[in-house]
């Protein structure tokens, strides 16, 4: 098996976000969220709208590179913890996944809701997200149940802007 190999951009997607981008994607983000595919892609569209949800997967193009395995997320209160144990943007492969909301889709052009990444990142890839595959009613919260301001934890985790 190869070591490396190459991935083809599909498309561009567009966001407000020139220098900083949200940890987490919000439906309520306010701006223009879009994503152009590449033209020899716009038939693969066919019958997309009819979902309400997507996976996008992204190239984390502007993701810092010094990549390390053990790592403390800033929100995390000093906890210690293997990269693949977080949603950090810099990892061995820069490999970026959000699941977006359907707005409308437009020939080659996909409007969705709050996406968290820069302006002019490569597109990768995009699958629908299905309600039964997709949705785990078991899933947890893993080490951060462990902490001790959990619910103050799961703002960060969310991206949701607080004061405390």
């Amino acid at each position: 098996m190869k070591k490396s190999f190459n991935l083809e951009r599909i498309g561009l997607i567009r966001t407000p976000y020139k220098e900083s981008a949200p940890y987490q994607p919000l439906e309520t983000d306010e701006g223009n969220f879009f994503i152009v595919m590449d033209q020899r892609y716009k038939d693969g569209l066919r019958e997309l709208g009819k979902f309400r949800y997507l996976y996008i997967i992204y190239y984390a193009h502007r993701a810092a590179r010094r990549v390390e395995m053990i790592i403390s997320p800033p929100w995390a209160e000093g906890k210690t913890l293997g990269v693949f144990s977080s949603r950090s943007p810099v990892r061995p492969n820069p490999i970026g996944l959000s699941i977006v909301r359907i707005n409308r889709i437009h020939e080659n052009t996909i409007h969705t809701s709050g996406l968290d990444v820069f302006d002019e990142t490569p597109l990768l890839d995009i699958k629908p997200y299905i309600k039964e595959l997709d949705s785990k009613s078991d899933a947890n919260y893993g080490w951060i149940e462990d902490m001790d301001n959990m619910e103050h934890l799961a703002l960060h985790i969310r991206g949701i802007p607080h004061d405390y």
